[in-house]
């Protein structure tokens, strides 16, 4: 059973605890309940990553910049397929693509975001590592919770900020993970991405809670 929406206010009062061993097991239960649909897409996402790769020289700027702006619709498609899975309701393989119905708050978030934790490293470097972990639950808010990307991104920032050190743990695991499925020729990266996303779902699930109707469903 997945966890009501909870109120954020509530959530810094009573605090949480971040189960990274819980999380890593139900991200796997969750994807496993669509295998196929979730290597399928990342299938994908890696193809047009590499788009630019391919194009000729004079075209590469412009295909970067495309990747770019798209990136962050592809990603937030493994959140709502797994919160749809979370919440017991049928998917099917158009909804990895479903992030562009929301495209400009998933975008905003990712730049804006982006921009601030290029800034924190520029600076001191200390602050972009807290924002990079501090906005981990972002997308999720723009898509699990319909928040704008302002409203998403402070209350990521807040909550995340409450366990911080802890989340950045589990941020790393995670990371580790990427990396050994990098390192089995890229192949795993196939499983790893989606695998890790799905812990991501699975954290906000049990943190943050999602909400009982399909007021927020994309």
């Amino acid at each position: 059973m997945y966890s009501s929406e909870k109120n954020i206010n509530s959530i810094l009062q009573q605090g949480y605890e971040v189960k990274i061993g819980d999380y890593l097991q139900r991200g796997w239960e969750i994807m496993k309940q669509n295998l196929g649909g979730f290597v399928g897409f990342t299938f994908i996402a890696v193809l047009i990553s590499l788009i630019p790769s391919v194009m000729p020289e004079r075209l590469m700027p412009l295909a970067n910049a495309v990747v770019n702006v798209i990136t962050p619709a592809l990603s937030a498609g493994f959140l709502i397929v797994a919160f749809k899975l979370i919440k017991g309701q049928s998917t099917e393989f158009g909804d990895f693509f479903k992030g562009f119905n929301r495209f400009l708050p998933i975008f905003l978030t990712s730049l804006v975001s982006g921009i601030f934790i290029l800034i924190g490293l520029v600076l001191l470097v200390i602050p972009g590592i807290y924002l990079a972990v501090a906005y981990s639950f972002a997308i999720a808010f723009v898509v699990g919770r319909n928040f704008d990307f302002w409203e998403a991104m402070e209350s990521s920032r807040k909550i995340i900020s409450r366990n911080w050190f802890s989340f950045f743990a589990f941020l790393l695991v995670l990371g580790l993970i990427n990396i050994g499925g990098a390192l089995l020729l890229g192949i795993g990266l196939l499983f790893t991405i989606p695998l890790t996303s799905c812990a991501i779902a699975a954290a906000f699930e049990d943190i943050v809670g999602l909400p009982v109707s399909d007021s927020t469903t994309i």
